[in-house]
């Protein structure tokens, strides 16, 4: 199977993520599946930054441990990644800059000023030259430069096109299909998939690795009918996205978990006045600031637990692009129709991941779980928690005629009103749980956990969020299954236990300290045998996975 990674690297500047793009988009035009895991410090200028691009026959969602080719843009290039280099790894530096590489030099700085070039069209000659070396022919370079680089883009090719003429084939990557599939971000499938469940307003205080959803969100503004709005800070974002839900347009939050923090009083006043809004949040390295730029998946207990009461959400943890397009998408939906905040937890290596979307995988898939059937009784009448046999009470929005829409964040009656009546209180939190038990049977309709690799394996991985690819490309290597759960609440324990069927050693993949995806199960009764942890900023490799599985099975 063809399966080759290419690591481009250089300082904050040199402009890594856009040329690791690039190079995805050349893969991707020769008919692979693509992934590119980028790396960077919480830095503007100088640091080490880094992109890994891999490209496969077969879908992929995780980088090697090595590299086919490496391109170097400065020293620390050469200097960081020695480990990731092969004998036959086809290096390819900049000549002006590198003064320790060995391999295919390209003479940068000559070609940008023989061109009256910037600076930063130093990765347009690397891959230039990158391409010459592998093979790739220049229709297809002009092709991804015209369609991906619409600034300059003759300027890009020019460049481009003097490192080409410069360089030697050392190693032809073959073309294995005609066809290509959209390459896009963790973040854009989320942006997308909430404008699919019918999202009105996107409010967000930017912060690492969501931040990008927020400006991508703000660029589809102008072609779609959102509205996104970036306030002072996330307690506003918080309360805004409450203000438009309670006037009936459906809202969606985004952040990481420090802004999580400061959102959690807003997700109990939710949670009370049944008033439905999603929250994204994208995990990273904590505690407080911790690694900003850095990934992690030490917030579920805290989501799942957030907030003060007892209340029902919606967790979803999606895996891939396509799940997190289609969980997006059922959020906001299910929210709405349960009345619940949504909460989307996703990760650093998922939100800022590039991968390869498949539209065959969702399509017909996250069908519209529909709006509840009961009567809207407006008018003078209308209690806005009005008791029905499902705990879902119809809702009225300010500007109904006749109407006086009242929530509150105290407990209270079916009109609004506060109480602090014992009977009252009761039957109001069994009306919130009532809604809880529903929730699960819907999610019972979908995927809630999914099951990959050798299914009669005696041996599983527990996976979840981003580490779905890994550890199936693991599963893959070593004859194991994979149990990736996606709804983290309510827990859908009947779904894990059927995917577990068969299993006698489970082993949990996170990449926290506390193995807090195991701890959930093993609070349903579900035993998890052996775990395999990480955290320290970085996500597993397909080789570090596969030794470190390895050493447990022995």
């Amino acid at each position: 199977m063809n399966d080759i990674s290419v690591l481009i690297g250089g300082k904050a500047g040199d402009g890594i993520n856009s040329a690791g793009l690039t190079i995805a988009h050349l893969f991707n035009h020769l008919g692979y599946r693509v992934y590119m895991y980028f790396d960077y410090p919480s830095l503007i200028k100088g640091g080490h930054n880094f992109a890994i691009v891999r490209a496969s026959e077969q879908k992929t969602g995780a980088h090697r441990g090595t590299v086919d080719f490496l391109l170097a843009l400065n020293n620390d290039t050469i200097d960081f990644h020695t480990g990731m280099v092969r004998p036959d790894t086809g290096i390819i530096y900049d000549s002006g800059t590198v003064t320790k590489g060995t391999g295919t030099p390209i003479p940068v700085r000559e070609i940008l000023t023989a061109e009256n070039a910037p600076l930063i069209m130093g990765n347009s000659a690397i891959i230039g030259g990158f391409a010459k070396t592998a093979g790739i022919k220049w229709d297809v370079i002009e092709e991804v430069f015209r369609h991906h680089l619409p600034k300059e883009t003759g300027k890009n090719l020019s460049v481009a096109r003097l490192a080409y003429d410069a360089a030697p084939v050392i190693r032809v990557v073959p073309v294995i299909g005609s066809g290509h599939l959209p390459v896009i971000t963790g973040n854009e499938a989320m942006g997308l998939g909430l404008i699919h469940g019918g999202m009105d307003a996107y409010i967000s205080y930017p912060m690492t690795p969501t931040s990008n959803l927020l400006h991508f969100l703000a660029e589809q503004a102008s072609h779609v009918p959102i509205t996104v709005i970036h306030p002072e800070n996330e307690i506003a974002a918080m309360i805004m996205a409450l203000g438009f839900a309670y006037a009936g347009k459906k809202a969606a939050v985004g952040t990481s978990g420090g802004g999580f923090c400061l959102m959690t009083e807003g997700l109990s006043f939710a949670g009370q006045s049944e008033i439905p809004v999603v929250i994204v949040v994208g995990q990273r390295t904590g505690p407080s600031t911790g690694l900003p730029t850095y990934t992690g998946q030490s917030d579920l207990n805290f989501v799942l637990h957030a907030g003060q009461g007892e209340f029902p959400r919606l967790v979803v943890a999606p895996g891939d692009a396509e799940e997190s397009y289609g969980w997006a998408s059922l959020a906001v939906r299910l929210a709405w129709k349960y009345q619940v905040p949504a909460i989307i937890l996703g990760d650093k290596t998922l939100h800022e991941g590039t991968y390869s979307f498949d539209r065959t995988e969702i399509e017909g898939y996250y069908s519209d779980p529909g709006i509840p059937g009961e009567e809207l009784v407006a008018g003078k009448n209308y209690g806005r928690y009005r008791l029905t046999g499902s705990g879902i009470s119809p809702m009225a929005f300010p500007g109904t005629p006749g109407t006086v829409v009242k929530v509150s964040s105290y407990t209270h009656d079916e009109t609004g009103l506060s109480t602090e009546d014992a009977e009252i209180s009761r039957v109001m939190a069994e009306k919130r749980k009532k809604k809880e038990a529903l929730l699960l049977d819907e999610v019972g309709r979908y995927e809630a956990v999914r099951t990959y690799g050798d299914r009669s394996s005696p041996v599983a991985l527990l996976a979840w969020g981003s580490n779905k690819g890994v550890a199936c490309d693991v599963a893959g290597l070593l004859g194991l299954s994979v149990v990736q759960p996606v709804v983290l609440s309510p827990f859908p324990l009947h779904q894990v236990k059927e995917a577990l069927s068969g299993v006698t050693r489970l082993i949990s993949v996170e990449d926290n300290m506390e193995g807090q995806l195991g701890s959930l199960l093993a609070s349903h009764g579900i035993t998890v045998n052996d775990q395999v942890l990480k955290y320290d900023g970085r996500p597993f490799s397909v080789d570090e996975l596969r030794v470190r599985v390895m050493e447990v099975l022995k």
